[in-house]
């Protein structure tokens, strides 16, 4: 009886554990062309974002034009940040001109319109215990 109370004990406790993983769906608008890869990376820290830490998941994939869709699995449901950056030479950075103006594409979550890297605050958004779809429109 003792061993058949411990089994649903771990049963249930792996059930909560497994609701409480969020799906995040990202959708990239405004690709601009099927050049090189678009490298998304999500972050749960202001510390992440602005390079202290690590970001907490990434994924790199072949650049189709027009739109792209991606999942990140699992998550803890909380504030996240995503930044996207369309690699079109394979260089692994994102190229500006002289002025320090992007010349391949990026994005953030929430869709910030600024002149300057957007801060924590401004991308950061929550992803409920169900999960949630967001859309980052490519400039």
């Amino acid at each position: 009886m003792k061993r058949h109370a411990l089994c649903l004990f771990v049963l249930s406790c792996l059930g909560v554990a497994s609701a409480m993983a969020a799906d995040l769906d990202v959708r990239l608008s405004g690709v601009a062309s099927a050049n090189g890869h678009v490298l998304v990376a999500l972050y749960d820290s202001e510390d992440g974002w602005d390079g202290r830490a690590r970001s907490l998941a990434a994924q790199k994939i072949a650049a189709t034009e027009g739109a792209i869709e991606l999942r990140f699995a699992d998550l803890v449901p909380g504030r996240y940040g995503v930044l996207v950056l369309h690699d079109e030479n394979d260089n692994g950075k994102l190229d500006t001109n002289m002025l320090g103006i992007p010349r391949e594409g990026y994005g953030f979550s929430n869709n910030p319109r600024l002149m300057r890297r957007a801060k924590f605050e401004e991308v950061a958004f929550g992803v409920p215990e169900e999960g949630v779809g967001i859309v980052v429109e490519m400039r």
